[in-house]
């Protein structure tokens, strides 16, 4: 299972997402272009130093990503029908976060095998991104008894 990051732009969310990956053995795709610098020190501070613990491949492109790719794209997405509770995982699911300033576009959403999203109260518009990647990301491991054994 991996997590695939497209254009993010929150360099502490983006931190928190490779810490959270690197805590459960977990690589990351980011997909560029990013909305700030690698290297920003929101982005370490974040990720602290598990951040050299995350297999990290980053993509010039989408396109670059969605050629090499290889799994099934499971989309988080507020615009989905299925809950991520309802929802059959698979050890191989690559979990898509779209950019917390807008999501993904259009083309993105429609090449997804998969779409689904964390029920919320309507008033609320969505979850940060780092949080909805944890939730769905335990309950994904937990259907496929994927948890680091330690």
């Amino acid at each position: 299972m991996r997590l695939a990051l497209f254009e993010p732009d929150i360099p502490q969310n983006t931190g928190a997402v490779l810490r959270l990956a690197a805590c459960l053995g977990l690589g990351v795709d980011l997909i560029e272009p990013a909305g700030f610098i690698l290297s920003d020190k929101r982005l370490r501070r974040a990720g602290m130093d598990y951040l050299d613990l995350v297999p990290l491949t980053r993509h010039s492109s989408w396109d670059a990503f969605y050629r090499t790719h290889s799994g099934r794209l499971v989309l988080l997405t507020t615009r989905a029908e299925a809950r991520f509770t309802e929802f059959v995982f698979a050890p191989t699911d690559i979990l898509l976060l779209g950019r917390e300033s807008a999501g993904v576009p259009d083309f993105v959403h429609e090449r997804a095998d998969a779409r689904i999203r964390v029920p919320m109260v309507p008033e609320a518009r969505s979850l940060n991104v780092a949080l909805a990647a944890a939730m769905v990301l335990s309950e994904a491991l937990r259907q496929t008894m994927s948890f680091p054994s330690s």
